[in-house]
């Protein structure tokens, strides 16, 4: 282990709970010990129940599950009313206290404002009458219930009801409840839900969202009172030393309803300042909460709590290091945590402790790894949010997340085997064949992975002189450093298994090279729209961020999608002036896109005055500008010294499926970074 990790490997202390080291799993919606969306209420959950052993095998030193909400989300029972699945909680608790590590349960109040809306529950939100039909099976009323009468964060045109104090003292008496016989299973702490987030607790004690007039609105105290006395509960029913940690939200960092602050930006804050969060935390200590599980951000600034590509690495470590100033109980640091600064942090007494997510998700054995000085083993997470958390939202929708997306979160596009391990597992192969994969693409280099680790004989042809086919060019913008590790990665795991590659070598359909099989993985190609100019004056998206063609310092990106959108970003980064054409209402306009992402760069794009032409279209292109068409008729001619054309792809398969030919990714159907590594094992595990 390399000596600048040390201080991550050293044990701690929470009350007089002995931790082994100062990494923590930070609970993700979806690693749930206890399934909450799902027929029947929640229910001791097997998958997430391996993943997290797995996880604690491999040497981290706290497990925190995923939310467990103190109320069923389907059917309403309470979760201590359900004793057996606390039963089957105390034989997992020994399984992982063999491992060493020790594990909180996280229990949430609710999400208030902040409940995920789909399209069917947000019509059951607005109606009454199908609400109370629908509330034997799923109360959306109640689930979307919040401190005040407040928009939805997701549903635009739905309005939450104000939550009753009979409602919050039975909301109090569960969490006391369920901590006891969370503690009688063996469970070694729990981590109350959260004053983190903009979720219901959080909601209580911003501002602009409490405008209540009772005993738990109006002053500080009041807005606090509710978490305060959860944590009261939780001690009277367990006792002063069992240990209670709270998921805390240093400063909201949020401008408005539906829009959030940038990293260094000097603005206005309608949550929780720094001022506030200074004398909050001192409070939330004071009334018996023994850790703070920090990071920043509302459901309103979403990406402060779930990072995308675009945000800073360590983007929440300075506020938090800040506010341990003001307790004496342990302080955890979330939010693309990096191991060798979580380390000097903890060294330096900033804070006790780093938690990381979705790392683990890409790859759950990352710390014993560093452990053993294999860092280049590890498979890095990209922070796509792709599979694990795909909550989506753009103009005039709710949640536009399948349905299937939203009770199976916590998959991982890079690693399918996160919560799927009964589906996707390498099983060797009595029947070693030869397949030959026509594409050098990351689903390319995926199947041919899998392939080799069955014992096939895979073997690589790819045209061009370099593995990662168009993830190269998606790759290419500084913010996306983790993307070029994953093909790093993968071209480390190929060459360690001794999969052979061709390179430079194009295959034609009448000349294939001789094997049993074939995976063809050709990609796509950029789509062309007969637009007057584009073919002498704009430049596919590929050629920019490949540094095939250089820009100018006024550029037209043609398509507001994730490509452009991120191209635009790039451009604002180098100090360019970016414009955005998109056809469509809103930028990135498409399902099963995560809200974090995308608001990121529609805020950014907002704060920083990038132009956004929505509902446009383009009549001309010439060498020095832009002619548009607008929705209200009018045609504005943008400068341009550049045009990129960002429309999408065509699949541009070599050959067509046959009982043995597979099509795989975007040469079958255009989709992303998941579709082309799920779709590499769909086809390897079958061969």
């Amino acid at each position: 282990m390399k000596q600048e990790y040390e201080a991550l490997f050293t044990p701690w202390k929470i009350g007089n709970l002995e931790i082994k080291n100062r990494i923590v799993l930070a609970p993700m919606g979806g690693t749930c010990i206890f399934g909450w969306m799902e027929p029947g209420g929640s229910h001791f959950d097997k998958e997430a129940a391996r993943l997290l052993l797995k996880i604690a095998k491999h040497d981290c030193g706290l497990i925190i599950p995923g939310i467990a909400p103190v109320k069923d989300m389907l059917g309403g029972k309470w979760l201590y009313q359900n004793k057996r699945k606390f039963a089957e909680l105390a034989e997992f608790m020994d399984e992982l206290h063999a491992t060493g590590a020790k594990m909180f349960v996280q229990m949430t109040a609710g999400f208030g404002r902040s409940f995920a809306l789909t399209a069917p529950l947000a019509m059951l939100a607005k109606n009454k009458a199908l609400n109370t039909l629908a509330k034997p099976y799923i109360d959306a009323e109640y689930l979307t219930a919040a401190p005040s009468v407040l928009p939805n964060r997701w549903a635009d045109d739905v309005t939450t009801r104000a939550i009753t104090e009979k409602e919050i003292k039975d909301i109090i008496y569960a969490f006391g409840e369920t901590a006891r016989l969370c503690k009688e299973a063996g469970v070694d702490g729990v981590e109350v839900h959260a004053v983190h987030e903009g979720y219901l607790l959080d909601q209580f004690t911003l501002k602009y969202t409490n405008k209540r007039t009772d005993d738990y609105g109006g002053s500080f105290e009041n807005r606090y009172r509710f978490a305060a006395e959860i944590v009261k509960e939780i001690k009277d029913k367990c006792g002063d030393d069992f240990p209670v940690s709270l998921r805390y939200s240093v400063r909201s960092m949020t401008k408005a309803f539906q829009y959030g602050a940038m990293p260094g930006e000097d603005f206005e804050e309608i949550g929780r300042d720094m001022e506030e969060s200074e004398r909050a935390a001192k409070f939330l200590q004071d009334a018996g909460y023994d850790m703070l599980n920090c990071d920043n951000g509302t459901y309103d600034a979403w990406y402060w709590a779930h990072p995308p590509q675009y945000m800073p690495q360590n983007c929440n470590l300075e506020d938090v290091e800040h506010i341990k100033k003001f307790v004496d109980i342990p302080v955890v640091c979330a939010g693309k945590m990096e191991p060798d600064v979580g380390a000097k942090a903890v060294k330096e007494g900033g804070i006790d402790a780093m938690a990381v997510g979705r790392q683990f998700l890409a790859d759950p054995k990352w710390v014993s790894k560093i452990k053993k000085g294999r860092e280049e083993e590890i498979r890095p997470c990209i922070c796509c949010h792709s599979a694990c958390f795909n909550l989506t939202k753009h103009n005039g929708t709710a949640n536009d997340q399948d349905l299937t997306e939203s009770a199976g979160m916590c998959k991982c596009a890079v690693n399918p085997r996160s919560m799927q391990s009964k589906k996707y597992r390498v099983k060797p192969t009595d029947k070693p064949k030869r397949v030959a994969i026509i594409g050098g693409g990351v689903g390319g280099m995926e199947a041919a992975r899998i392939l080799a680790l069955r014992g096939h004989e895979a073997e690589i042809y790819e045209k061009t002189s370099e593995l990662g086919g168009v993830f190269i060019a998606a790759a290419a913008p500084e913010f996306k450093e983790k993307d070029k590790q994953l093909i790093a990665w993968q071209k480390h795991q190929l060459k360690k298994l001794g999969v052979k590659i061709h390179y430079n070598y194009e295959v034609k359909p009448d000349s294939l090279p001789s094997a049993d099989e074939y995976i063809i993985a050709t990609g796509a190609e950029a789509n062309r729209i007969p637009i007057p100019g584009a073919a002498d004056y704009a430049m596919d998206a590929t050629d920019y961020l490949l540094g095939r063609k250089q820009v100018g310092k006024d550029v037209v990106i043609i398509g507001g999608g994730l490509t452009g959108c991120e191209i635009a970003l790039d451009l604002f980064r180098k100090g360019k002036n970016p414009q955005i054409v998109e056809m469509k209402d809103d930028l990135i306009a498409v399902k099963n896109m995560c809200l974090a992402n995308t608001s990121y760069l529609r805020d950014c794009f907002k704060t920083n005055k990038v132009p956004v032409y929505l509902n446009a279209g383009v009549a001309e292109i010439t060498d020095k500008s832009v002619k548009v068409n607008l929705k209200d008729g009018r045609t504005v001619e943008l400068p341009a010294d550049d045009v990129i054309m960002s429309v999408g792809y065509h699949p541009i398969p070599l050959l067509q499926a046959a009982k043995n030919v597979h099509l795989l990714g975007d040469c079958k159907k255009v989709g992303n970074i998941r579709s082309a590594i799920w779709g590499a094992w769909d086809i390897a595990m079958k061969i």
